[in-house]
């Protein structure tokens, strides 16, 4: 809860309506008035704006083919930046002519707070410089009872340039508005009821999830489920939760789906508390053999040890698995090899160290892999597994190298990461 100038107690929503909620003027109407429905509750409400419908992709097009592709990246961005801007104006136009107070931010304005690098197309927002100046520009605004609307995706360098966040820009500038302003929610408005069991495209009658937390959430982002973008969501607050909803029902308190919690925005480096040992199937067809894999998961689950990877090729089974395995597990998984004609042999590989590398699009950050790989082999330190999920890579080391492994790694991603801010 926020207060409003007579320090009375308030919520305060930071709403953002996506592309296709804003596609034609009976959709912003619509958009509009649920926005004032919350205003009249009392309820202080910050609006961001995506481009009307697929304003952004014409833009790109229209530019390119009257430039004949001879366009800068910073003149692309003045360009695209007109699509936000065109739908903040028309959606504070629309409060104002229902009666309710409403001012529109631009990066024209001295009272822009979305401050970026000036990496154009791609640019990243300087988050104390943002966080101050929302607070200083922003919050005043909502205390006298304005719903203030900004065109998102957005930026502006310190002297002045405009720029773009890049795709899915428009959930940043609605994150990093919410963080700064201490809000109580964050309403994403999509043309989805939520987030789903599966995509409905590709899976018939799919479930809306209830509420889902964001480590579960950067694993559907991965597999490329779109409802928000996945760059964004190192800039969520773990304090402030998000709902995604619908903007067929014209109503902010329709039920969607809920995200709790938060990513480290930073690449963290840790390992497991025990010590790991892998157990490798062989034989020439040991992959085909279901069965086998099946009764070798009972034996695991039996002994109630977690799976921390496993890697399936055409003749070798491979599971890591937490140290000190319970009597009798390695004789009975060795029992099963010898009943299936299509394995071979039962190797142990045990004092392995389990190291994990997390970050939100981690996988997608170029060289991350060749960085970590050099890092270890200059120091002589061997790898017997290698994995990327969701966000995150997990390797297996010597057990003795934990440490030493671990320090290597940080300081090879931590120098690239300061090669890049200084660019």
């Amino acid at each position: 809860m926020n207060g409003d100038k007579n320090g009375k107690a308030v919520r305060r929503l930071v709403v953002k309506f996506g592309g296709s909620s804003l596609a034609d003027g009976l959709s912003i109407a619509r958009a509009i008035d649920s926005v004032i429905k919350k205003a009249k509750e009392g309820v202080q409400v910050v609006v961001v704006v995506s481009a009307m419908g697929k304003t952004t992709d014409f833009l790109i097009e229209t530019a390119m083919q009257a430039c004949r592709g001879n366009l800068s990246e910073e003149m692309l961005d003045d360009i695209l930046a007109m699509g936000e801007r065109t739908s903040a104006r028309i959606f504070s136009a629309g409060l104002k002519a229902r009666g309710q107070k409403s001012l529109y931010l631009d990066p024209a304005g001295s009272n822009w707070p979305i401050l970026t690098d000036d990496k154009f197309n791609d640019a990243k927002p300087i988050l104390p410089v943002c966080e101050e100046m929302i607070r200083r520009n922003v919050e005043p605004l909502l205390e006298n009872g304005l719903v203030v609307v900004f065109p998102g995706f957005i930026g502006k360098t310190r002297n002045g340039r405009i720029t773009t966040i890049g795709r899915g820009g428009s959930d940043i500038t609605a994150l990093i508005l919410a963080r700064a302003l201490h809000a109580d929610q964050v309403i994403l408005v999509t043309d989805v009821e939520g987030i789903m069991t599966a995509d409905p495209k590709i899976i018939k009658n799919p479930k809306k999830l209830d509420e889902i937390t964001m480590d579960t959430l950067v694993g559907l982002a991965d597999s490329g489920t779109k409802f928000i973008h996945k760059k964004a969501l190192r800039y969520k607050s773990p304090h402030i939760d998000i709902k995604v909803i619908s903007n067929s029902s014209g109503d902010l308190d329709s039920e969607g789906t809920i995200i709790r919690g938060s990513f480290p925005s930073m690449i963290i480096v840790d390992s497991h508390p025990k010590p790991a040992f892998t157990v490798t199937i062989v034989g020439e067809k040991a992959s085909e053999s279901f069965e086998t894999l099946t009764r070798v998961l009972e034996e695991i689950k039996k002994a109630e040890l977690p799976l921390l990877g496993m890697s399936i090729n055409h003749n070798s089974l491979i599971l890591y698995l937490p140290m000190n395995e319970p009597d009798g597990l390695l004789e009975a998984l060795h029992s099963i090899v010898l009943g299936d004609e299509r394995a071979v042999a039962l190797a142990v590989r045990k004092n392995l160290a389990f190291i994990r590398v997390r970050g939100v699009g981690l996988e997608e950050t170029p060289g991350v892999i060749s960085r970590i790989t050099n890092a270890l082999n200059s120091s002589g330190i061997n790898i017997y597994g290698i994995f990327t999920i969701t966000s995150s890579v997990e390797l297996f080391v010597d057990l003795e190298n934990r440490e030493k492994a671990i320090r290597l790694i940080k300081e090879a991603l931590e120098t690239n990461n300061k090669n890049d801010n200084e660019r």
